[in-house]
């Protein structure tokens, strides 16, 4: 059993550490690229969002590299992510790809369904072998996200372009081959040491915008047009509404790993939206409003085009724009998106924010 799973990000990180520690044959698919896309646009449904067809490519270019079984989640509520791997299961085994797929919903909402299924992929393995490799997972993922969020304050105030950039890198691929916790922990602090000695311009004006949206658009740079670098080459600091481990935390391990300290962005999101409409797009209100009560200066939302949930939420974030005086752009990504078109929007954007923080505090600049 060659097991293989879709890129999101730096999850292809977290999955093969699990798997791997579980002494599994793994196989990562190439990293999502325009051949990943032509792939999933020409086999998955026209109208389907973009997540569905780069999952799609993955699995095709993985299935070159000698993959034949899926590891894939499912979901529930109305966000058509739930219906994804079966589709793409079908699309597969019209082409001629034999694969076996295994399917997780979330433990929160299906447990035993959960048990059974992880059953099948672990064989032999005992259940406190396969609790280290999850807890070995989760502490690569807090690792990615520790340098992450340190290259996030970075990228905007670095003197040389780039050189974050270059340390990211290195970091990513060093976590990747760690494979015990004392290598991952000193991999983690030279990384941080070397991040602390970028020289900086302690001078350069920079602002903060806050990304929100779908998780796979947001963690997939592929896919978001690589805007988090883009916004830090204008000088912007830019953090997230979803990481990698908060989300592993909270939809696959319940909060056991980290008691949430932060307000439950629920309860935030209440005034605006009371309920669950599939996806994140409660999470895109109750986030909205959070940044805004910390001092960000905008807010950039960024989905696959005809995202229902997100959508919902697009229409909710005038009031919030109206209410706490804060400028907010919406991006939608398709295959028909371009980095240059992304850029110029931004730009405009990050343009605005600057003219009116000159109107409202004209000595700060």
């Amino acid at each position: 059993m060659k097991l293989t799973f879709p890129h999101m990000g730096n999850m292809y990180i977290v999955a093969k550490g699990m798997l791997e520690y579980l002494d599994l044959d793994v196989v990562v698919p190439p990293f999502s690229s325009k051949r990943t896309l032509s792939i999933g646009v020409k086999y998955g449904p026209e109208f389907a969002c973009l997540p569905l067809k780069i999952n799609l490519g993955n699995f095709i270019e993985a299935r070159e590299l000698g993959a034949d079984t899926i590891i894939m989640a499912g979901g529930v509520g109305p966000c058509r992510f739930g219906l994804y791997a079966q589709v793409e299961r079908e699309i597969l085994e019209d082409l001629g790809y034999k694969y076996e797929t295994l399917i997780f919903e979330p433990p929160d909402k299906h447990i035993g369904q959960f048990i059974t299924k992880l059953k099948n992929v672990i064989g032999s393995n005992s259940w406190w072998k396969v609790f280290q490799a999850i807890k070995f997972g989760y502490q690569k993922s807090c690792a990615v996200d520790t340098i992450e969020r340190k290259v996030q304050r970075l990228r905007p105030r670095e003197k040389k372009v780039g050189t974050v950039d270059l340390i990211y890198k290195e970091a990513l691929r060093s976590i990747d081959a760690a494979q015990s916790y004392q290598s991952l922990e000193e991999i983690t602090s030279l990384a941080l040491a070397k991040l602390e000695n970028v020289p900086i311009d302690k001078d350069r004006e920079v602002i903060k915008i806050g990304l929100l949206g779908e998780i796979f658009v947001l963690l997939e740079p592929f896919v978001n047009l690589d805007i988090e670098r883009e916004l830090g080459r204008l000088g912007v600091e830019v953090t997230r509404s979803i990481y990698l481990s908060e989300w592993i935390n909270s939809h696959l391990l319940m909060n056991f790993a980290k008691k949430d300290k932060k307000k439950p962005f629920s309860e935030l999101a209440k005034p605006y939206l009371n309920y669950f409409v599939g996806g994140h797009g409660r999470e895109t209100i109750g986030y909205a409003v959070g940044f805004t009560q910390e001092g960000f200066q905008g807010l950039i939302q960024i989905a696959p085009l005809t995202c229902m949930p997100e959508i919902v939420a697009h229409n909710i974030l005038p009031k919030i724009r109206s209410e706490f005086n804060i400028p907010i752009m919406t991006i939608y990504v398709d295959e028909h998106s371009s980095q240059a078109g992304m850029v110029t929007r931004i730009e405009a954007f990050v343009d605005l924010i600057k003219r009116q923080k000159a109107l409202t505090f004209p000595n700060t600049l």
